[in-house]
């Protein structure tokens, strides 16, 4: 964590701690009746602003605050909901990778992430083009995505050349563990994300 004189540049961002990652591009459906998360989702609905997701590295996602992994993901709210007994279902979808300087909690246990923002493509099919070595894994992105059907809508060519695009997909597609997507959201490099993916694909 950054010592106090390093977090002026930093963001506040209310965080909501899972057992999942959420990845850029990525849609997650919650589930939220603690009063903390309520009141987040009031404030998200008034203001326009966004809430963080990161793993939980110890403890759990209701009761006292957990402790959060050092890097999340922004969570946009695209559709919300209830459930029977009243119970609030979102439809969120990741946005921009941010990396926890140090954390605080509001009176009602609300953990809130004083951020900074990684590097990355501000659209997707923008980012850097596949490497040869990494080919492989656009043409296996685009057979997995036509059998999965209903994920998205199919992917044009240039996104299944975008190094950015296919690691997040392939991440969010693989059945790979949750520690490994936060190794992938910890690496700036979209290039190491699939050669680590590479590796974990061999050992299966």
């Amino acid at each position: 964590m950054d010592s106090p004189s390093n977090v002026s540049s930093t963001e506040s961002l209310p965080l909501f701690p899972l057992h999942t990652v959420l990845l850029p591009g990525a849609p997650l459906g919650l589930r939220v009746f603690e009063r903390r998360y309520l009141d987040l989702v009031g404030e998200c609905g008034r203001t326009g602003r966004r809430f963080g997701v990161c793993l939980i590295l110890e403890g759990e996602e209701s009761g006292a605050p957990a402790t959060p992994a050092a890097f999340g993901v922004e969570a946009i709210i695209e559709d919300f909901g209830t459930e029977p007994g009243g119970v609030l279902t979102l439809s969120v979808r990741g946005a921009r990778r941010f990396r926890v300087c140090r954390t605080s909690a509001r009176d009602n246990g609300l953990l809130v992430g004083h951020v900074r923002w990684c590097d990355g493509p501000e659209e997707e099919g923008t980012g850097p083009r596949l490497l040869p070595e990494h080919a492989v894994l656009g043409t296996l992105l685009g057979e997995l995505l036509q059998k999965v059907g209903g994920m998205r809508d199919a992917p044009n060519l240039r996104l299944l050349e975008d190094a950015d695009w296919v690691g997040w997909r392939l991440a969010e597609i693989l059945p790979i563990t949750e520690e490994q997507r936060l190794a992938l959201l910890q690496e700036d490099d979209p290039h190491r994300r699939l050669q680590h993916l590479l590796v974990w694909m061999d050992e299966e």
